[in-house]
């Protein structure tokens, strides 16, 4: 309530001084906005902040995809496999599914950074990437995080395929410019 006081007055204050400046009055509320809850997981805080890397990390695997960057691209890929090792690490049980998960996340990077030279190789293993990021979240139970999963029903010649991304907006990481826009939001996690 204090903090709306406050907008209140500053924006009281900020009309006033803009009437005496002659401009035109502003007549709206200024608008108050809730801070986002911290993410949170079935993991400890340190584990759910190891999840949140390992997440900008595959945004920004995506985004490089979205660009038809290999060289960005490999290089993102190589930041995931660090950020998944650290992830692993602190999990360690083996047997467990997160575990397993990250294994995964970790090989299918290892096939992006192997195919440095050519984009749409590097796009066939992002898909299972995709997939597994998506299951080790979900079966972390991560909350408060804006996940949006994606489809492309036209990507590998209309099979199809998922990815991830912090917005609802569609940046295709499968066609890159070639088809930007393609796709739709099918669930998220928030």
């Amino acid at each position: 309530m204090r903090r709306f006081i406050g907008y209140f007055l500053l924006g009281f204050a900020g009309m006033a001084s803009c009437q005496n400046a002659g401009e035109k009055k502003d007549t709206s509320l200024p608008e108050v906005t809730t801070p986002r809850e911290q993410p949170r997981s079935n993991f400890t805080e340190e584990g759910t902040m190891k999840l949140m890397s390992l997440l900008a990390e595959y945004y920004a695997l995506k985004d490089a995809l979205v660009a038809s960057d290999p060289a960005k691209t490999t290089e993102q890929a190589v930041k995931l496999q660090m950020s998944a090792d650290s992830m692993q690490r602190f999990i360690s049980d083996s047997t467990h599914i997160l575990y397993v998960q990250v294994k995964e996340i970790k090989a299918d990077a290892g096939e992006i950074v192997l195919s440095k030279a050519d984009v749409e190789k590097q796009r066939i293993p992002f898909e299972k990437l995709s997939n597994a990021v998506f299951t080790l979240i979900k079966e972390a139970n991560l909350k408060n995080a804006g996940v949006y999963r994606q489809y492309c029903p036209m990507a590998f010649n209309d099979k199809g395929a998922y990815w991830l991304s912090p917005e609802e907006k569609i940046r295709n990481p499968y066609f890159g410019k070639k088809m930007l826009t393609c796709g739709e939001v099918t669930d998220s996690l928030k």
